[in-house]
């Protein structure tokens, strides 16, 4: 039986911020870091003054360089991994991020999201020891995926749990970062209660950068649509729009019986 009320589970991608370089801008490793930090700080003020929880899908790179903040979010949030560097992978990356992350916040890592949501191999996830992959958006994006055949909800491969980024029933709109600040927020709004209703969840992801200033990065206009305090506006009002709603890290809204039961 699907939950009354729906479930919103909130995720943010917590990485250095490297996008510049894509559209071939050099920007230090220090700089990306700053430019992470000062968004995720943002970010976290605005989710716990509302007392919501998120799952924080968080490179190990990142979270070694801000080792104190990271040791002191609040329990409520959920630390899953986004590999071991934003820009590098390799397979071992699997464990080795999964285990620095456990050591710097004492917390055990159940979740992965690839960055970018590469493609990977749910053999190699499984052997890294996670319970869950979300590197899945199930729908259309030019240059980057097709992901139309696979599933919209939660569903079973090769023994691991894969929880897809939302998207909409039917059209398959995605209900994600650049949907967020370039549709008007109303309609992006009523997608998420549509979906919501239909699936008895919804799984959003942002990332902690989008909500400072980016006017100084040669990046996409769609990137950095309503970047800094204009978003972050648009968060505090969809979270409040949603708040009739249960609120759930990733983590736990797998634990309960009943989610696993509809989806698997």
């Amino acid at each position: 039986m699907k939950e009354a009320k729906g479930t919103v589970l909130l995720s943010f991608d917590v990485e250095e911020f490297d996008m510049p370089l894509e559209y071939g801008q050099q920007v230090s490793m220090e700089q990306q870091m700053r430019t992470g930090m000062e968004g995720f700080e943002v970010v976290m003020d605005i989710i716990d003054k509302a007392a919501v929880p998120a799952t924080l899908f968080t490179t190990a790179n990142f979270a070694a360089e801000h080792a104190g903040y990271m040791k002191q979010l609040h329990p409520r949030h959920e630390i899953a991994s986004h590999t071991y560097y934003h820009s590098d992978f390799k397979v071992e990356d699997l464990l080795l991020s999964k285990q620095k992350l456990e050591e710097i916040t004492g917390r055990k890592v159940s979740g992965l999201r690839m960055p970018r949501m590469r493609p990977v191999d749910m053999a190699d996830v499984k052997q890294a020891g996670y319970q869950y992959d979300s590197s899945i958006n199930p729908t259309w994006v030019p240059g980057r995926y097709n992901n139309r055949h696979l599933p919209r909800t939660i569903y079973n491969e090769e023994g691991m749990t894969r929880l897809p980024a939302s998207v909409t029933p039917v059209l398959r709109i995605p209900l994600f970062w650049l949907s967020f600040k370039n549709f008007p927020l109303s309609l992006f709004i009523s997608w998420v209660k549509q979906t919501l209703k239909k699936d008895g969840y919804v799984c959003l992801y942002f990332h902690p950068w989008e909500f400072v200033d980016l006017s100084d990065y040669k990046i996409p206009g769609y990137t950095k649509r309503h970047a800094g305090k204009p978003l972050q506006e648009r968060l505090k009002k969809l979270i409040q729009e949603l708040q009739g709603h249960n609120f759930s890290t990733i983590d736990e809204y797998l634990k309960r019986s009943d989610s696993r039961a509809i989806h698997q």
